[in-house]
């Protein structure tokens, strides 16, 4: 009889075992499925595309600066150049394609005279 018992104790230890594994089931299927809605958000996906883009553009362009070169653009060698040269081209017909000239050209000089300034700034450091 006390087998029995025994017996009962531990199916009912099983059945509490498995209703709260079937719990913890169904709250992560519950978050898995908020988690896909946050990621399929407009903002999420331009978000994820942007941060790809730019890893994808530091992977290219990161093998073609050396280490050890000095200045702002002392890293670049010829050959590296060369194999930016297509990147620029195609930039270049984009902004001539969407006539974007003017804007790109005054965007170049106030981003050149914030680099003369903060080249400025450091040096007096």
């Amino acid at each position: 009889m006390s087998n029995k018992h025994e017996d009962d104790a531990a199916l009912a230890a099983d059945k509490q075992r498995l209703i709260r594994e079937g719990e913890l089931l169904r709250i992560k299927v519950v978050h898995s499925k908020a988690l896909v809605g946050q990621a399929l958000q407009p903002d999420a996906l331009m978000h994820g595309a942007v941060d790809h883009a730019v890893a994808l553009a530091q992977a290219r362009l990161g093998g073609l600066l050396q280490p050890g070169g000095g200045g702002l653009l002392g890293g670049l060698n010829l050959k590296s150049l060369r194999s930016l040269l297509p990147y620029a081209l195609t930039v270049g017909s984009f902004i001539a394609r969407k006539r974007l000239i003017k804007p790109v050209l005054v965007l170049t000089a106030v981003a050149g005279a914030g680099v003369a300034w903060l080249m400025r700034h450091q040096r007096s450091e």
